[in-house]
């Protein structure tokens, strides 16, 4: 486990991790479709959420050419809408830009906040250079610096684009520490030579028992108060 003095620079993850993007997904769907019961709407999510993911790892995968969040999220959203028979333009046209409004989770604008009087805090965000400006405002979420993997051409856990963050934070990747409620992510930025902390999230991707993260916590609290014990 690192000290806290080998640590120069903190790097979130943003989408589940400081965000509660399947709640933020949900209410948009149901105001979208509001007369789905929760069945219907978790169905409708999964929906959405199988999309994003296929067609990300396609990128990943050369399958298909780099293609923004704004596009991917319109396209799910179009599957939603035929899905659950859904017209209106307007209607769709709010739905498709959903993940610009989704909500923080209850300790991330009070521990990024805190954290920040210490470090040098970045985003680093499958959210493209537009989602995640709308994304940050309407969370209220305060960054010295928020990059978009758009930046690069290309998602997580494509090493390119831990890169940004490395590059950004001018210091080598043993001393940025990157932050994410995701093992898959950090994973990717362990491959980078990064210092990973795991944050528990409802909605998170946990660890498996040959993970070996420099920390693991169960919230955001305790890593800042971690970070800035000293």
């Amino acid at each position: 486990m690192p000290e806290t003095h080998d640590i120069e620079a903190v790097v979130f993850d943003v989408l589940g991790t400081l965000v509660d993007e399947a709640s933020g997904l949900r209410a948009a769907i149901r105001d979208a479709v509001p007369a789905s019961d929760d069945a219907s709407v978790d169905e409708l999510l999964a929906l959405w959420q199988q999309h994003v993911e296929l067609e990300q790892q396609r990128i990943g995968e050369g399958h298909r050419a780099y293609a923004n969040t704004e596009i991917i999220d319109a396209e799910a959203a179009g599957r939603v809408a035929d899905h659950a028979g859904l017209a209106d333009p307007a209607t769709l046209a709010r739905l498709a830009t959903a993940g610009r409004r989704l909500p923080p989770w209850g300790d991330s604008v009070a521990g990024l906040e805190r954290l920040a009087q210490r470090f040098p805090v970045l985003g680093l965000s499958h959210a493209s250079h537009t989602a995640l400006l709308h994304l940050n405002a309407h969370a209220g979420l305060r960054w010295h610096q928020a990059l978009s993997a758009e930046a690069a051409l290309a998602y997580k856990p494509a090493p390119e684009v831990y890169q940004l963050a490395i590059d950004t934070a001018g210091c080598p990747p043993e001393r940025v520490l990157m932050v994410a409620a995701h093992a898959w992510d950090l994973r990717g930025a362990q491959a980078t030579g990064m210092r990973t902390a795991y944050v528990q999230r409802p909605a998170g991707d946990p660890p498996a028992s040959s993970d070996a993260f420099d920390w693991r916590f169960d919230g955001l609290d305790e890593l800042v108060t971690a970070l800035t014990a000293s």
